[in-house]
């Protein structure tokens, strides 16, 4: 069994113990479906915000709900062990739900990151993350790189 992907029901245990030690936390999440650079340069970044990263990982459910029925390329579980293999991601939590607030109130993280394409108005989650007195951190995307951008240019050759 991989250490660095916990079950949901284990987060909190984990968030509390890392707290307890001083750790600053920060949390992000997506569907990190087909992994490229976009993703990597995003997750670092988010990482230089304190001392662990947390990622939440759509299920291949919620993944669907999102995406459509094409998606997800990769199931939840290789999507979870690719990640793990990124020095910069500590932990990895796979959850079912469109957003991922249940988790954000269990981890209760110091900095939740987004993609600078989201603003605090548009972010569904930012109320959770501000009422357990956390701060959220936008994160500029790389242009053009995308999994729909991988997916089109796969479909078109």
């Amino acid at each position: 069994m991989n250490k660095k992907i916990i079950k949901k029901e284990n987060i909190k245990k984990t968030a509390e113990n890392l707290k307890k030690e001083n750790k600053k936390i920060v949390f992000t999440n997506g569907c990190f479906d087909i992994l490229h650079v976009g993703h990597v340069r995003y997750l670092k970044e988010s990482a230089k915000f304190g001392d662990v990263l947390i990622v939440g990982l759509n299920s291949d459910s919620s993944v669907k709900k999102l995406k459509g029925d094409s998606r997800p390329i990769n199931n939840e579980n290789d999507r979870a062990e690719i990640l793990s293999a990124l020095y910069f991601v500590d932990y990895i939590v796979i959850f079912e739900d469109s957003t991922p607030e249940k988790l954000l109130d269990l981890i209760k993280p110091d900095i939740y990151t987004k993609g600078a394409d989201y603003t605090l108005e548009t972010l569904p989650e930012a109320k959770t993350v501000l009422k357990n007195g956390g701060k959220v951190e936008f994160i500029n995307l790389v242009q053009g790189k995308s999994t729909t951008n991988i997916i089109k240019k796969t479909q078109n050759s």
